[in-house]
């Protein structure tokens, strides 16, 4: 049955990489990090540290940001994103103005297995994947 929300309508997945971002997205639909209760509040941001700790160890961003908008979604997902010096908007949120053109530099073919990998030792298996 379609609920009219992309994440729950199949968006949610496993998909690791999009976009030059990782999307750290709760299973159940809902909207503000207040809904959750203390627990689950602690257990997302757990794994949002740890996806910022897992790109900054494979990329080594100049700066991390991290984002939970849900203006357009309004299902409670975090934006992780890796900033580089040279990339389209920095040093301006990537919704931002875009700065400069540039192009994003090459991943490594094994970069989402590896990233699920590092993932995978910081949460547990059951947690990456």
């Amino acid at each position: 049955m379609a609920t009219g929300c992309v994440f729950c309508d199949g968006e949610g997945g496993l998909r690791l990489w999009r976009d030059a971002r990782c999307r750290v997205v709760w299973n159940a639909h809902v909207r503000e990090m207040t809904d959750l209760a203390a627990a689950d509040r602690a257990h997302v941001m757990h794994v949002v540290c740890a996806v910022e700790s897992a790109l900054r160890a494979r990329l080594a961003p100049k700066k991390m940001n991290l984002a939970s908008l849900g203006n357009a979604t309004p299902h409670l997902h975090w934006h992780v994103i890796p900033r580089f010096a040279d990339d389209t908007h920095f040093p301006q949120p990537v919704w931002g103005p875009r700065q400069r053109d540039s192009v994003p530099p090459a991943l490594p073919d094994d970069f989402v297995p590896s990233l699920a990998g590092d993932l995978a030792a910081m949460l547990g298996a059951a947690a990456a994947g």
